[in-house]
């Protein structure tokens, strides 16, 4: 029997000063927090309860909360984003495993599902954004784990380039291109954010 595939939602605990720097520098700390927030909240809503998959929350500070009900929360540990993403990797039960930022507003349950599909014929999964960096990576996981965060020039247009060069031993399949909100510019081009029913 095939194992159940894992979303894992990778979230830092809204608080001013912390995180969303550019976006509080042109909307304000509260406007940022209430984003982080309501964001997180309409993510869940819409792809935690879906069957298809198992959906964890990634979180950081590893003490912090409260989060969202109905969800597995787990701690995201030390060290730059490689190396949390690759511990959160290594750690989840068998099966194929995506992590998405929690802040990308076109996220989608059908888009998930489609990432689970390719990655049955792909070592690994992108939804590359339109920053030069991604929104999703999707390992497969099996017969082996590759991790190709190492020497990543995180927060970068050259994020996925780096990312991609270290699955030179593994195929590689990308999914559609969206953007995340990191400052004014980018919340505007999303005048929906808030919306909490959940979209297919």
């Amino acid at each position: 029997m095939q194992a159940r595939p894992h979303l894992v939602i990778f979230a830092r605990f809204p608080q001013a000063g912390v995180g969303k720097r550019r976006l509080a520098g042109g909307v304000g700390e509260t406007a940022a927090i209430r984003f982080q927030r309501v964001r997180l909240r309409v993510l869940v809503a819409r792809l935690a309860q879906d069957p298809r998959w198992r959906t964890w929350l990634a979180v950081t500070p590893d003490r912090s909360g409260p989060w969202p009900t109905g969800v597995k929360v787990i701690a995201q540990g030390r060290g730059d984003l490689g190396l949390r993403m690759s511990r959160v990797f290594k750690t989840l039960p068998r099966g194929r495993a995506i992590i998405v930022g929690a802040d990308i507003p076109g996220i989608t349950a059908d888009e998930i599902a489609r990432v689970f599909h390719r990655l049955k014929g792909n070592d690994a999964v992108f939804g590359p954004a339109d920053d030069g960096g991604y929104w999703l990576v999707g390992l497969k996981r099996i017969p082996r784990l590759l991790l190709p965060f190492d020497n990543v020039r995180w927060s970068t247009a050259s994020a996925l380039e780096d990312t991609e060069r270290n699955m030179a031993v593994g195929t590689i399949a990308h999914v559609t291109c969206l953007s995340d909100v990191d400052d004014a510019d980018a919340l505007r081009r999303h005048p929906n954010w808030c919306r909490v029913i959940p979209i297919r």
